[in-house]
C-alpha cells in the first residue's frame, strides 16, 4: 500500500517554506485539508478576517491544484473532523504547523494523542515564527517580560534557518465519495459580506494569497525600505511593508522575510541604509515577542498582564465608544485612523497607538473594547499582536508604555502628518482647512469655516472631550490604583 499523508492547513496558507506540507509530500500521496472551525473553543474570526480568509483559501486552492494536488475544505469541529477524515482516507501520516493560542494548543495536543493512539504518525512543525516561544528565556530559564533582552537573546541564537522551496509537485490522494460530498465550495462558505457589502475598500487595497504576499515584499524591499527607520512613523508616506495580514494568514513566513531582506541588503538590491533593514527586522522581533507573551499568557486578550490594572475604574460609555469606532470624535488624527480601518481593514501602526491611547486614556474605556473592535475590523487581526499591543498602550502589558504616557492626538498629528495629507485623505470634510487648523478645526475662525463649508457639530463633530480634561481624568483614575 502506497503511503499517504494528511496535511492540515491552518494559519499557514502557502506552499513555500511550509514544513508540514514538505513533510507530507515527502511521505507520499497527500490530502490537503482546511477546516472552517465552528467549535466553541476558539475565538471566532472577525468580519475582515473572514473576508481575507475567503480570498486566501481560493488562492491556496489554485496553487495546490496547479501542483497536481487537491484542497479539501470542510466546515465543523476539527476535533471530530480530522480523525474522521484520517480514518476515511486511510492515511498513516498527519502533519500540521503549530499554533500558539491556548485553545489551539489544547486541541492539537488532544488530537495528537488520539491519532497516535490509533497508530498514525503525527508531526507538528514551526512555520510561522523565527523562534519557538519556549526557546528564548532569561538566564534563569523563565519567560522574558521585556522586549530588549528578549530580542538580544533571540539574536544570539543565530540566523534563522533558510526557507524551503515550494514542492515541485503534490501527488493528490484520491478522495472517497463520502469526503467528496463533504467538500464545500469556497464561495459557498459565506465568508464574504453581502448585505451590506462593506468590502469594496478591502478589494481595492489588497491581494490576498501567497503571490500577493511575495509581490508586496519585493515592492517594499525595492522602495519603501529606504528611509524606513524614520519613515515608518509617517502615515502620510507609503513607508511600511503592509505585510502584516499576509503574515497573519501565513501566506508568507518570517524566515522568508528575514532572508529576503538580508539577501537584498547584501546584494545592493534593497533600498535604504543598513539601519532601515535592521529596524524592519526588529519589527519582526516585536511580532515574535508578542507570540512569546501569548504562549506564556493564553488569556492575553482578556486578562491584564499586570494584575494591578484589574482594579482600574473604566467608564462604561457606549456613546463615546461608538463615536470612536465611527471616526466621529472631533479629533482628525483619531478619526482618520478609524476611517482608514473601516475602509481598508488596516491602520498605520503609529495611528494605531494614537487611537488606542485616546480610547483608553482620554475616554477611559477598557482596552478590551478596543481590542474587540480591532479584532473584528482588521485584516491582520492577530491573536498575539493585537492583544499585546493593546495592553502595551494601556500600560497593563509586558514592557508596556506607562499609563501616564498619554498621546495628544493634535501634537501627534502635527508631528507625524505635518502637511495634513493623511487627515485630508480620510476626513475629507475638513480638507479645505489650512495646515495650522486641519488637526484642530475648532481653532479655525468663522471666515475659514464658512469658506470651507464646515459647520462644527454638524458637518464635522466638535471634540468629544477636551484634551486637558481627558488627561486629568486619566491621571486621576491611575492614582486610584495601588502602587506597583
Amino acid at each position: 500500500m502506497t503511503k499517504a499523508s494528511l496535511c492540515w492547513f491552518r494559519d499557514d496558507l502557502r506552499l513555500t517554506d511550509n514544513p508540514a506540507l514538505a513533510s507530507a509530500v515527502a511521505h507520499g500521496r497527500v490530502l490537503c485539508l482546511y477546516v472552517i472551525d465552528e467549535s466553541d473553543e476558539r475565538r471566532a474570526r472577525g468580519g475582515a478576517s473572514c473576508w481575507w480568509l475567503a480570498q486566501s483559501l481560493a488562492a491556496l486552492q489554485a496553487d495546490i491544484t496547479a501542483k497536481g494536488g487537491k484542497l479539501l475544505v470542510v466546515r465543523g469541529d476539527p476535533a471530530e473532523l480530522v480523525p474522521h477524515i484520517a480514518a476515511e482516507t486511510g492515511v498513516d501520516h498527519i502533519a500540521w504547523n503549530r499554533r500558539y493560542e491556548g485553545a489551539a494548543i489544547a486541541l492539537d495536543k488532544t488530537l495528537k494523542e488520539k491519532l497516535t493512539g490509533k497508530g498514525l504518525r503525527v508531526e507538528s512543525h514551526n512555520a510561522n515564527l523565527l523562534n519557538e516561544p519556549w526557546d528564548v528565556t532569561t538566564k534563569a530559564g523563565t519567560p522574558v517580560k521585556v522586549f530588549s533582552p528578549y530580542w538580544r537573546a533571540a539574536r544570539l541564537r543565530g540566523e534563522p534557518t533558510a526557507p524551503r522551496p515550494a514542492p515541485k509537485r503534490i501527488e493528490a490522494l484520491e478522495l472517497p465519495a463520502l469526503l467528496e460530498a463533504m467538500m464545500i465550495d469556497i464561495e459557498a462558505l459565506g465568508l464574504e459580506p453581502t448585505k451590506p457589502d462593506w468590502a469594496g475598500g478591502l478589494r481595492a487595497e489588497w491581494t490576498p494569497g501567497e503571490a500577493g504576499a511575495t509581490s508586496r515584499l519585493t515592492t517594499f524591499l525595492e522602495g519603501a525600505l529606504g528611509g524606513y527607520a524614520e519613515g515608518r512613523n509617517r502615515p502620510d508616506y507609503l513607508s511600511t511593508s503592509k505585510l502584516s495580514p499576509h503574515l497573519r494568514f501565513g501566506e508568507i513566513g518570517p524566515r522568508q522575510i528575514w532572508h529576503a531582506t538580508q539577501l537584498a541588503r547584501e546584494s545592493g538590491q534593497a533600498a535604504g541604509q543598513p539601519a532601515d533593514a535592521e529596524k524592519f527586522l526588529t519589527e519582526l522581533g516585536w511580532r515574535e515577542f508578542s507570540y512569546h507573551l501569548l504562549f506564556h499568557n493564553p488569556d492575553l486578550a482578556k486578562v491584564n498582564f499586570n494584575s494591578r490594572f484589574d482594579a482600574f475604574p473604566w467608564r462604561d460609555d457606549d456613546h463615546a465608544l461608538q463615536a470612536w469606532q465611527r471616526g466621529r470624535t472631533g479629533y482628525p488624527m483619531v478619526d482618520a485612523g478609524l476611517r482608514e480601518l473601516w475602509t481598508t481593514g488596516w491602520m498605520h501602526n503609529r495611528v494605531r497607538m494614537i487611537v488606542a491611547s485616546f480610547l483608553i486614556k482620554h475616554l477611559l474605556i477598557d482596552w478590551r473594547r478596543g481590542e474587540d473592535w480591532f479584532w473584528d475590523t482588521l485584516v491582520d487581526a492577530d491573536p498575539a499582536n493585537n492583544a499585546a499591543s493593546w495592553q502595551w498602550v494601556a500600560g497593563s502589558g509586558a514592557d508596556a508604555a506607562p499609563y501616564y504616557r498619554i498621546f495628544n492626538p493634535v501634537s501627534q498629528g502635527v508631528k507625524f502628518d505635518p502637511d495634513g495629507v493623511y487627515v485630508r485623505r480620510w476626513v475629507p470634510e475638513i480638507a479645505g482647512l489650512d495646515d495650522d487648523t486641519v488637526h484642530q478645526p475648532w481653532l479655525a475662525n468663522a471666515a475659514q469655516l464658512d469658506k470651507t463649508g464646515i459647520t462644527l457639530g454638524n458637518t464635522y463633530p466638535r471634540p468629544i472631550v477636551p484634551l486637558e480634561l481627558g488627561r486629568e481624568r486619566a491621571l486621576a483614575a491611575l492614582a486610584t490604583l495601588k502602587p506597583a
